[in-house]
């Protein structure tokens, strides 16, 4: 026993002597890479060392925070603080003409001089920081004229970035979205052009003590080329600036940032004009069918006078009440009374018809009556008696209007074996009302003759409106 505990005992000392060997042996290693790595002819030995780990120096302290009143501007009770403006738009999100406003998303950079902030540097290079730091120092108060919302976006932090050089200047960048009021004229919808402005502006300091101004004239607005509306081609950006006067406060800088949009036309064409134009061409098919018809006249108008309707009806649900006339309604109610004159044709057409038949009936039975007291014809060798019921042409009606009583018909010469007399007992009263009644009939007979003229003055007046519509309005 005493044999083995001696034989365990070396074994142990053995691993731990072989275990502490190789310890000496890596870290020998590591020594002679560093060393290596040292040497002035390696690149690696020129890295820079980590000043977060080299010295533990706060922010405040090397911005001297903690010893300047940042709730005053910079040079207070001096000139004005000039601060320079740029702006990249990212995206227009969206136009809505009925609460007249759009959407934009941008990032917002202002550029200005404060001097307390000014640091020791040896390298000469800023320091960026985030939106913690905003809250301590002193930031212009920039706000959106006639924004309706607006907000600084915060996923996953505070999209907000200050940089700050050793000389004092100051970038100050932030990513919003803001919603504002865009004064739209919608005279010549939808062949219309709209022009929207986003204003910017000091809220507190007047022009004595800020200074707004575009960093790099029309070169300090950006835009990405990839934007695009579905309903409208963006033409052009551009910047302006003047001054701004309230009669309680004074003057202020503002900055202008003008876009000028128009109006896609194809989806409203087929949306609007094309059913439109449709209806009025359906209207025109009542002129070809027959006059008597009346159950399928009269329905074709009153369903193309209903769906014209309902598409100025949905037209104006999309847009705002303005109370002037837009350029789609002075469209959609020419085709709307093109559709009802259709209508009214054809009440027209049948009333006539409506008189007319009843002139003929009347007629019909005078003739009647009248034709029972002609003498009687009989033994003459081939004679006819001809009766007028009301049907015949204006050739027989004129040679009739100058037969007076016991009138006796001529032999015709041409044809000798056949003769033909013609035995009116009409006084001279009765003739004279024969001849106005026949001069009433000779107007209202051809009632069709309305649906003739119809099938060509309206399709005619219709394509002249178009015309003049689109060569005023394109």
């Amino acid at each position: 026993m005493p044999c083995n505990a001696r034989v365990l005992l070396l074994l142990l000392l053995s691993l731990i002597l072989m275990a502490e060997s190789r310890k000496l042996g890596s870290r020998r290693k590591r020594w002679s890479e560093l060393e290596e790595t040292l040497k002035p002819g390696n690149p690696l030995s020129r890295k820079i060392i980590d000043g977060t780990k080299t010295r533990k120096l706060k922010t405040s302290h090397l911005l001297r925070v903690d010893e300047h009143d940042f709730t005053m501007r910079p040079a207070f009770a001096g000139p004005a603080v000039p601060v320079g403006v740029d702006v990249q738009v990212e995206s227009l999100d969206s136009i809505s003409e009925v609460d007249m406003d759009f959407t934009m998303t941008l990032y917002l950079r202002h550029y200005w001089k404060d001097e307390r902030l000014a640091f020791p540097s040896a390298t000469n290079k800023s320091m960026t920081f985030d939106g913690r730091l905003v809250k301590k120092i002193w930031v212009p108060d920039v706000f959106f004229v006639h924004s309706k919302r607006s907000f600084i976006h915060d996923t996953t932090t505070d999209n907000i970035m200050l940089r700050v050089f050793p000389d004092g200047h100051v970038l100050y960048s932030l990513r919003v979205t803001v919603t504002a009021a865009c004064n739209m004229d919608f005279s010549r919808f939808p062949l219309d052009s709209q022009t929207c402005t986003l204003e910017l502006e000091s809220y507190a300091y007047t022009d004595e003590d800020l200074m707004l101004y575009w960093k790099s004239g029309d070169e300090s607005l950006s835009t990405d080329d990839r934007i695009s509306l579905s309903q409208f081609l963006i033409q052009k950006f551009h910047t302006t600036s003047r001054l701004a006067f309230y009669s309680s406060t004074g003057w202020y800088n503002r900055l202008y940032i003008n876009f000028t949009l128009r109006r896609h036309i194809f989806f409203f064409l087929l949306q609007t004009y094309f059913p439109a134009t449709l209806m009025v061409m359906l209207s025109w098919v009542s002129f070809w069918i027959d006059r008597r018809a009346v159950p399928a006249r009269v329905s074709l108008g009153i369903t193309t006078v209903l769906t014209m309707s309902t598409i100025i009806t949905g037209v104006n649900a999309s847009m705002p009440r303005v109370s002037y006339i837009k350029a789609v309604d002075i469209y959609l109610w020419v085709s709307f009374v093109f559709v009802f004159l259709s209508v009214l044709e054809y009440a027209a057409v049948n009333y006539l018809t409506t008189v007319r038949d009843g002139k003929d009936r009347k007629l019909r039975e005078k003739l009647k009556e009248q034709s029972q007291t002609l003498p009687c014809t009989c033994g003459m060798p081939h004679t006819k008696t001809m009766m007028l019921d009301g049907m015949y042409s204006e050739a027989d009606a004129n040679s009739l209007a100058g037969y007076t009583r016991a009138s006796m018909a001529a032999e015709d010469p041409s044809d000798k074996q056949e003769q033909m007399v013609v035995h009116l007992t009409l006084d001279n009263e009765s003739t004279e009302t024969k001849k106005k009644g026949i001069r009433s009939f000779r107007i209202i007979q051809n009632t069709h003759t309305i649906d003739t003229y119809s099938r060509m003055i309206f399709p005619g007046a219709y394509i002249l409106f178009n015309l003049i519509y689109w060569c005023v309005y394109c």
